[in-house]
């Protein structure tokens, strides 16, 4: 009996996973760093960390609107450009937005694979 319930349980979590990772790939499109580094000037830069962690160190030329205010700041965003997403690492938050932004109307929305702490671009920093 508990061999059936431990299965249903990793069967579950496989098929959640699953199910997040084709939302996430029908929202955005995760690129490397080269193909990031070369969207920057046609695209919005948009750093989704807090006010204090984008004061310490930031991608030169990312505007701030951290994740719990994106759905607030969407009249911020230009859905005619691409939008560039970023975090700390490629976790939950950037994914949330980038779900958020694809049911709201925009097309082209990117994740950098690596987040911040693999960006091998230009830095401003404290």
């Amino acid at each position: 009996m508990l061999n059936w319930i431990l299965l249903a349980i990793i069967v579950g979590m496989l098929g959640w996973m699953g199910f997040n990772y084709v939302r996430v790939r029908r929202a955005a499109k995760v690129v490397d760093n080269a193909e990031f580094g070369n969207m920057i000037r046609q695209g919005q830069l948009i750093d989704l960390r807090d006010p204090a962690d984008f004061r310490r160190k930031h991608i030169l030329g990312a505007r701030n609107i951290p994740s719990q205010q994106l759905k607030t700041s969407l009249g911020a965003i230009r859905k005619d450009k691409a939008v560039l997403l970023y975090e700390n690492s490629r976790g939950q938050r950037v994914m949330n937005a980038a779900i958020l932004l694809k049911k709201q109307g925009y097309q082209d929305i990117y994740i950098l694979s690596t987040g911040l702490d693999g960006w091998k671009g230009k830095i401003k920093s404290e």
